[in-house]
């Protein structure tokens, strides 16, 4: 069981001076790894790579890039890249999106996402295994006439999604290394997300998956205010219809319900509920709702749990 934290100092002056200033608080902690949002700021890939060199021993993660707007032979070339800078500790998050942000952003149709999760993962999964790929899809082709392999990287890279539907679980169990659930309750993740993911893992041959669940939560002596404070900046996730279900499956009305927040012992006994309803990682976001104070009273709190 390790323990982790997403980072991600959008205020700071220069967001990659912060955040390996914070990843290296993390790794003093004992916090095991540091993991890194992708929308359209920071790419995540580079911003790991960059960290993992900067901070030896700590594990660094992308969560999540959408498949929407991003072909595999790209992706593979920063996760390849990312692996053999951080020599083996990077771990590659993948995630379907919002028909929001891909049709305003991108400008193309978020049509047919879980079968364009399948075709990218196969073909993603080609490509950081070999170094090549010869795939051809309904929606996406990768071929290689010239090598895809980063030396230093043959070790491959590890592969998660961020799952929580039943058509998304099954194609990651069947596909990927393991799930990164956002939002996801202890109820939701013993009921209904990893005996789904674990059984397509198993009726198509493949080791247990990782279950790296990632939780909106800080400790602090004033959880009244901050959970006010994660209603704000959870809100947007109430407008998207897989995180509306997940959060009602893990028994909350609003995103913000499922917010782990409170004193030490309230949040040891939540991450434990984690623990015991599968979570194989549990990894913080919002360790900022109780201001700088509040982060780090929580990560000496994760750091120990880690330990």
């Amino acid at each position: 069981m390790t323990v982790g934290v997403a980072i991600s100092p959008t205020d700071a002056d220069n967001q990659i001076d912060a955040t390996v200033r914070l990843a290296q608080e993390a790794a003093a902690a004992g916090l095991r790894s540091a993991w890194f949002g992708q929308t359209f700021g920071a790419d995540s890939p580079q911003l790991a790579a960059i960290v993992g060199r900067e901070v030896p021993g700590i594990d660094v993660g992308t969560s999540a890039i959408p498949v929407f707007g991003r072909h595999p032979l790209l992706v593979s070339s920063q996760a390849q890249t990312a692996q053999a800078a951080t020599h083996g500790r990077y771990h590659l998050g993948l995630a379907l999106g919002t028909k929001l942000l891909t049709e305003a952003g991108f400008g193309i149709p978020f049509e047919r996402p879980i079968a364009r999760l399948r075709e990218f993962l196969t073909a993603l999964r080609q490509l950081t295994e070999t170094g090549s790929a010869d795939f051809h899809g309904e929606l996406l082709t990768a071929t290689t006439p010239a090598p895809a392999r980063v030396p230093g990287a043959e070790a491959g890279v590890p592969l998660l999604v961020a799952a929580m539907g039943p058509q998304a679980l099954r194609v990651s169990g069947e596909l990927a290394d393991g799930i990164l659930p956002y939002l996801a309750g202890p109820r939701a993740l013993a009921e209904h997300i990893v005996p789904a993911v674990t059984s397509a893992a198993r009726n198509a041959g493949r080791p247990a998956p990782r279950i790296v669940a990632l939780v909106h939560g800080v400790v602090t002596s004033d959880p009244d205010a901050a959970r006010e404070t994660a209603a704000g900046q959870l809100a947007f996730y109430e407008q998207i219809p897989s995180y509306a279900r997940v959060v009602e499956l893990s028994g909350g009305r609003r995103a913000a319900d499922v917010a782990v927040i409170g004193d030490e012992r309230t949040v040891a006994a939540e991450v434990q509920r984690y623990r015991d309803a599968g979570a194989t990682e549990v990894v913080f976001s919002g360790t900022d709702l109780a201001g700088d104070a509040g982060r780090r009273r929580t990560w000496e709190l994760l750091g120990e749990l880690a330990g």
